[in-house]
């Protein structure tokens, strides 16, 4: 495995670097001023300023590996540009590179009929709309997919969609128009993997209703946000299912995997920034005599996070060459241990750049406490650490068989 960079991903760090330093950091204070002031959940003017900026610049739509539509970087190509865009929350969405965006336009790629990438594909490749994925579920324990209850009923040129879903990211926002729908279109199949379906369902379908916004640990992440939604007696037409009743879960897999490692990448630039920050504070701050940075403490907390980011970095980058190489099912362990690695080594160096500014931490001064919240988020996000990890433990299992 050669992880070195080639000369057009390190010619595109520099440009996407050289965007970050000139138009996101700078701008980090306006976007929360925007969201502030008056509706938290209409668009802010900054993004959309910077989307044309990122277009301009040739930094849009960066992942999409294998693809006419995307960049034509591969996996292991896009993961240090990730990384770079993910060291600000909500960077990505300025180059069209955000979940759950990313992972619905794969599925539109991949599973996708020509009229339905025609109608929702290529406005969401443009920036124009944004999208929701609405999959768990309040009443089941939803880390096991195949307790999902939604049904997809079909009556004669239409399905009929009910259930209630929660934590479908984006559906507050006034820009999201479609949403990807996971429910059950044969319940009595012996085979539980294919009782599921996936749909597309128009936000603005009678009997689609936004029911409240969920906040994670205070935070609204509007104006995009997380929302529990209710489907009642949604009518849509047989066109809408995506790649034929009983493909759900053939869907889901083809989704989540690469939606779970740009979730990695982007970790690891949360846990760059975090150390970043941690280093400057315990510099400029002196205790008991002398600077922070000299205490004992501190000094191996840094060692540890260089460590622990180093070792992230590399599991991702072999995870994302294995997908390259070999494809994402023979990559499911590695898959499995970066999705388990990644949010738990940033959650705990974000936790220890906390303990070095203090109060001023757990404050919204500087960013650290927000990004805790999303870290701490992804341990649960696209399926447990204990679901991944019985995988793996299955997996190595297997050997001995």
């Amino acid at each position: 495995m050669d992880f070195a960079y080639s000369p057009k991903v390190r010619e595109l760090q520099e440009r996407l670097t050289e965007f970050m330093d000139r138009y996101i950091y700078p701008n980090e204070e306006r976007f929360h001023e925007e969201v502030a002031k008056g509706d938290r959940w209409q668009p802010t003017a900054l993004i959309e300023e910077l989307k044309e900026k990122a277009k301009a610049a040739k930094l849009w739509n960066l992942f999409l590996p294998d693809s006419e539509y995307g960049a034509g970087l591969t996996n292991l190509e896009y993961a240090p540009l990730c990384e770079i865009m993910g060291r600000v929350l909500w960077a990505p969405e300025v180059f069209n590179c955000s979940a759950p965006d990313t992972g619905n336009m794969e599925v539109l790629v991949r599973y996708g009929t020509k009229e339905q990438k025609k109608q929702w594909l290529e406005p969401l490749l443009e920036g124009k709309i944004r999208s929701a994925f609405a999959m768990t579920e309040p009443d089941v324990a939803s880390s096991d997919a195949t307790n999902i209850q939604s049904s997809i009923v079909r009556d004669g040129d239409h399905y009929v969609i009910n259930g209630r879903k929660w934590w479908t990211s984006g559906a507050p926002d006034p820009r999201c128009k479609i949403l990807i729908f996971m429910g059950k279109t044969d319940p009595r199949n012996p085979d539980k993997y294919k009782q599921q379906s996936m749909i597309l369902v128009p936000k603005d379908t009678p009997g689609v209703r936004v029911v409240r916004t969920l906040p994670v640990f205070g935070y609204d992440d509007a104006p995009h946000g997380h929302a529990e939604v209710v489907f009642e007696n949604v009518r849509v037409p047989v066109t809408n299912i995506l790649l034929g009743e009983g493909r759900g879960f053939e869907i889901a897999q083809g989704r989540l995997g690469p939606g779970r490692i740009h979730h990695c990448m982007r970790q690891i630039g949360q846990a760059e920034r975090a150390l970043e920050k941690l280093c400057k504070r315990v510099k400029s701050r002196v205790a008991f005599g002398k600077p922070i940075a000299e205490q004992t403490v501190t000094l191996e907390r840094i060692a540890e996070a260089r460590i622990m980011i180093e070792q992230a970095r590399l599991l991702t980058l072999k995870a994302a060459y294995m997908m390259d190489t070999v494809g994402n099912k023979a990559a499911r362990a590695e898959i499995a241990m970066i999705k388990v690695v990644a949010p738990n080594i940033t959650s705990k160096i974000i936790d220890w750049a906390i303990q070095a500014h203090g109060a001023g931490g757990v404050s919204a001064d500087f960013g650290l406490a927000e990004a805790y919240a999303h870290s701490r988020t992804l341990r649960l996000a696209d399926g447990p650490d204990e679901v991944h990890r019985n995988q793996i433990g299955r997996l190595e299992l297997r050997k001995y068989n």
